[in-house]
């Protein structure tokens, strides 16, 4: 919850709040490309942050806020006279007054551009407006209460509208001095190219198995199989904890299992998964459902092209994806079938389409595909 009780937008429920994550890990790339260019003088006004969905990209905007609103605009920075070395981490020490006060909400030289609650609905807005990029523009205007740095962080830029994004590339077009944007985007394709251009980009990559199980430890969370995580979460700690929080690996299991009994599927044993997955009030469930159903597809194809996935996601999974995916002419027909049940998917939530019916046609199309491709 938010300093007004409210839920935040941009925290991953099982995990800590990024602003309360004092360490990253498997970053050091992107940490080290923002340091040299605060050492050397080149300190561009506005970052984009970018890469998949968990892999650090709020924990890094917040260190990089923590440690400019923390360290003395003389401490390296390219400035006039006889500077002192500069820093080489991003490291703030909890009980700096910064550190302290972001934790608390409190920092008042800090502003973070989100999805607002509203008040009408009670419940979150779907898209950051235009006029929470007023409330910012409000905020810059404002002194800095000691003159010194500033610091906005947009998570994630994504989720503007047009109006806020066009609000948000005048300010980047004319940027107030001392003041450092900080931008996340999981699908930087899909921002405006003029706000791209006016950002320096930092890429963030996927983390390794070592480095997922690592990150999860130290946000409190079981990994578990740790393989099985990094090969459904594509490296990403946020996927890895909401796979955790919602038996991610034990419905991914269920449909492997469900798959091993083609091309003479087990009905029976369809209609209790369709079920399970349908169950009333768990849309985020069904949501997880129908991203691992497409995810198994997807790895079902790969395995036609490249051969083996790497590790196992699920007990059988090797011996399924060899039989039912062995050469790329199957890998073809997955693929399509992918994009089709993909596209089919949401389309059907779109419409709230009975969500059983929804998983159960999914299974039968691919069935269907299976029978096509082995007989039976």
């Amino acid at each position: 919850m938010s300093e007004t009780g409210h839920p935040e937008p941009d925290r991953i429920e099982g995990a800590p709040h990024p602003r309360d994550t004092l360490r990253l890990i498997g970053q050091e790339a992107a940490e080290a490309a923002f340091l040299d260019a605060y050492g050397t003088g080149r300190l561009h006004h506005a970052w984009l942050l970018t890469g998949p969905r968990g892999v650090g990209k709020a924990t890094l905007a917040w260190r990089i806020a923590r440690f400019l609103l923390a360290t003395p605009e003389e401490a390296g920075g390219g400035l006039f006279g006889d500077p002192a070395p500069a820093p080489d981490t991003l490291d703030i020490a909890p009980e700096h007054p910064v550190a302290r006060r972001l934790q608390a909400g409190a920092e008042p030289r800090l502003f973070a551009l989100r999805r607002a609650w509203d008040e009408d609905k009670k419940r979150l807005k779907t898209v950051i407006t235009v006029d929470e990029v007023r409330r910012m523009k409000s905020f810059l205007q404002l002194s800095a209460t000691d003159g010194g740095r500033r610091a906005v962080i947009v998570d994630p830029a994504d989720e503007m509208n047009t109006a806020a994004a066009n609000a948000l590339l005048k300010m980047l077009e004319e940027p107030p001095a001392a003041v450092t944007f900080l931008l996340i985007s999981h699908q930087p394709s899909g921002l405006l190219p003029t706000i791209r251009s006016r950002c320096r980009e930092l890429r963030l990559a996927p983390l390794s198995p070592e480095g997922l199980a690592e990150a999860m430890a130290a946000a409190g969370a079981e990994a578990g199989d740790t393989g099985a995580l990094a090969a459904l979460a594509g490296g990403s700690v946020g996927e890895a904890i909401r796979l955790t929080n919602l038996d991610g690996l034990e419905t991914y299991a269920a449909i492997v299992a469900l798959f091993a009994t083609l091309p003479r599927l087990d009905r029976p044993q369809a209609l209790r998964l369709a079920e399970s997955a349908a169950q009333r009030g768990a849309e985020e469930r069904l949501a997880l459902f129908l991203a691992l159903m497409e995810l198994f597809l997807s790895r079902l194809a790969r395995a036609g092209v490249l051969g083996a996935t790497g590790d196992e996601a699920a007990p059988g999974e090797a011996q399924l994806f060899a039989r039912l995916s062995p050469d790329a002419r199957a890998a073809r027909a997955w693929a399509e079938l992918h994009q089709s049940l993909g596209a089919r998917a949401r389309h059907a939530r779109a419409v709230n389409l009975d969500p059983a019916a929804l998983v159960l046609d999914m299974v039968l199309k691919i069935d269907e595909t299976a029978r096509e491709r082995l007989g039976g």
